[in-house]
């Protein structure tokens, strides 16, 4: 870990994330990487992180004016939330209440926090709101991390958030656009408009977009993590993206004991089903799947999230079954088969890193976004639902055993993954300062 340090020692680092496990834990790896080569790494984030910065020896600045939604209290605060079931109403609810409005709070606990920590670059994941605010008002080079598949819109795609493919023919082509128009101009123009006049307020020069690709484009630096071999073609790609890799969260591996139970060595075929720690309906994926394969020759391994797990080892008293609050996908993923997953972005990338095929269920939270990409590019299969059934994905699951296309695929794009994405990270940001200094 010798590369850049000598560049880098001493720099000032504040990361920020909005109050969610997909955006907080993608970030950690780097963080740590940063700290070793010897900077000053200080994070802002939810007191709900509190403990894990703790534990990673990482300054903590919480929330003060910042209003702390968060998968924990999100439901309580917002009830509303939950009566939308139309994915792009419930994302356009959601990039006004939970993301665009909380900009200014943000940006005024940060102002606070440089008095006392005059920070050199700020880095925050993709979906945190002040981005424009730090960048531009306080003159700060702001790199963001994108912890989504990349939400840049472009003229060779669908809108994002809708979880189509690309275009194929001009006639697809003619259809996207006209949905661009429609969305902009109705379903997500209550939203646009919101972020846009919070833009104004603070005197931001911006163009009207959806607040994703609004904060992709005013990024100084934008590390989209992921490979170009999982990602849609465009045209038009901004001049500030880079794609590093699997930027993965920090792992203590090395120094615990792996998780490993003796039934592993008991099963030929080894499922793996998760729907991450948001998602509290364990109706969705977690009891399907479950229902699926209890009591037969093949082991699933669910992991909850701590929602529902003594439920379900009630519900599901089988032999075949292990299920847990949390297992490390480092130590289950190598011995697993199949993957099934709702599409959270890291899970995804870390099972294409494992080089393990995947049965996508997820519409909401830009969750088709990620299954889209799983089908398109055939590292599994996409349902395109949230309420898969259990035959659903026993069929999907035995289609992946017995064609090893989807191994092949996942194997191919897996081999894109394999660079060392901190130390990319960390080259492309010392870039962006070396390149402030010369400009000014």
């Amino acid at each position: 870990m010798t590369k850049y340090k000598n560049e880098l020692t001493g720099k000032r680092i504040l990361f920020g994330t909005v109050p969610g496990d997909g955006h907080f834990n993608p970030l950690t790896g780097l963080a740590k990487y940063l700290q070793e080569l010897g900077c000053d790494v200080r994070w802002y984030a939810s007191d709900v992180f509190k403990c894990k910065l703790e534990k990673l020896s990482i300054p903590h600045y919480g929330f003060k004016k910042a209003w702390d939604v968060n998968g924990v209290n999100v439901n309580e605060i917002l009830p509303e939330r939950q009566k939308l079931t139309d994915p792009a109403e419930k994302l356009s609810f959601d990039l006004i209440h939970i993301f665009g409005n909380r900009a200014p709070e943000y940006y005024e606990d940060i102002l606070e926090i440089h008095e006392s920590f005059p920070f050199d670059v700020f880095i925050a994941d993709s979906c945190f709101s002040a981005i424009p605010l730090v960048s531009k008002l306080m003159s700060i080079p702001v790199v963001a991390v994108g912890v989504i598949p990349l939400a840049e819109e472009s003229v060779d795609l669908a809108p994002y958030g809708t979880g189509l493919p690309p275009a194929a023919t001009e006639e697809q082509r003619a259809m996207y656009f006209g949905m661009k128009d429609a969305l902009a101009n109705v379903v997500f123009k209550t939203a646009i408009d919101s972020f846009s006049a919070i833009l104004d307020r603070y005197q931001v020069p911006h163009e009207k977009a959806i607040l994703f690709d609004t904060l992709i484009r005013q990024s100084d630096l934008f590390l989209q993590i992921g490979a170009k071999a999982f990602e849609y073609d465009r045209s038009d790609l901004g001049e500030n993206v880079r794609f590093v890799g699997a930027l993965l969260p920090y792992s203590e591996s090395k120094s615990r004991q792996p998780w490993f139970d003796q039934k592993l060595l008991q099963y030929g075929r080894i499922v793996l089903v998760t729907q991450g720690t948001v998602e509290h309906d364990i109706n969705k994926i977690l009891v399907p799947t479950l229902e699926a394969f209890k009591n037969s020759e093949t082991l699933v391994i669910a992991t909850t999230g701590g929602n529902g797990t003594a439920e379900l080892r009630a519900r599901f008293p089988f032999e075949n079954l292990i299920i847990e609050d949390f297992i490390p996908f480092d130590d289950v993923m190598p011995r697993a088969d199949v993957y099934v997953t709702n599409g959270g972005y890291g899970g995804t990338l870390l099972s294409i890193h494992n080089q393990l095929p995947m049965v996508a269920a997820g519409v909401h939270e830009g969750k088709n976004e990620v299954c889209s990409r799983i089908g398109h590019f055939g590292c599994g299969i996409n349902l395109e639902t949230e309420t898969p059934t259990p035959d659903q994905i026993r069929e999907s699951v035995h289609k992946i055993l017995s064609n090893d296309i989807f191994k092949k695929n996942v194997f191919r794009i897996s081999t894109h993954l394999d660079v060392d994405a901190n130390e990319k990270s960390a080259g492309h940001i010392l870039d962006l300062l070396e390149e402030r200094v010369v400009c000014g």
